[in-house]
């Protein structure tokens, strides 16, 4: 039976366009059976069955007290969560999922081209990456930065885009243990666009198996 992905697109702020094509990108990378839900409700039940559970560019507060509850206890007890691009932007209503993720959203500059630099070259979300990727998307800034907290996986160079607030040292896509559990967060993956590109496709998938321990080098 393949691995399942609850993957979660409920927005109640800002919602992007290109949500659709993330969850399309999901399902065509093989190997995975994608639910994909807006109902918080769902995020009440028992999540044992689901390898990953994926917040896709949500935003505002999602969750309901439940919800909170159960996800919570999900990752606590060794399941995997996965936040992609807004999944930054969500829940700042509830101080838990801060810490969970490692940081939240403050603001971005325009839309443009940039350079994410990888830090980490065997890890599965960024080893098929060149040391310097070009890319386009928001390039976020965070509240704070989670480094110290989290394992940083790829920084933005802000000497290659306008408008960066952050500096020399501005985390983009990490990883982290939360109590048995895995977390993976990429800031990236603003426009329909970037879910066509083979490398950033690449980069979500390894995301996915190592927070969820499927495949080489993930355990």
């Amino acid at each position: 039976m393949a691995p399942r992905l609850l993957v979660h697109t409920r927005t109640t702020d800002y919602r992007h366009d290109s949500i659709p094509a993330g969850v399309a990108a999901l399902r065509a990378l093989g190997g995975f059976d994608v639910h994909a839900i807006e109902d918080p409700a769902a995020l009440e039940q028992p999540l044992d069955a689901y390898a990953a559970v994926v917040f896709l560019s949500t935003s505002g507060e999602i969750l309901t007290p439940a919800g909170r509850r159960t996800l919570a206890a999900y990752v606590e007890s060794g399941g995997a969560f996965v936040g992609v691009h807004a999944a930054a932007c969500t829940e700042y209503g509830w101080p838990l999922y801060g810490e969970l993720l490692g940081a939240r959203f403050a603001r971005h500059p325009r839309y443009q081209p940039g350079r994410a630099l990888v830090e980490d070259r065997d890890h599965p979300a960024t080893r098929h990456l060149p040391a310097v990727w070009e890319f386009t998307d928001e390039w976020y800034d965070f509240r704070t930065n989670p480094r110290g907290r989290v394992h940083v996986l790829l920084t933005a160079d802000e000497s290659s885009y306008e408008g960066g607030g952050m500096g020399a040292d501005h985390p983009l896509a990490w990883c982290r243990e939360h109590g048995r559990g895995r977390v993976f967060y990429t800031a990236l993956g603003h426009a329909p666009e970037a879910y066509d590109d083979p490398a950033f496709r690449a980069h979500l998938l390894g995301g996915v198996t190592w927070a969820a321990r499927l495949g080489p080098g993930t355990g």
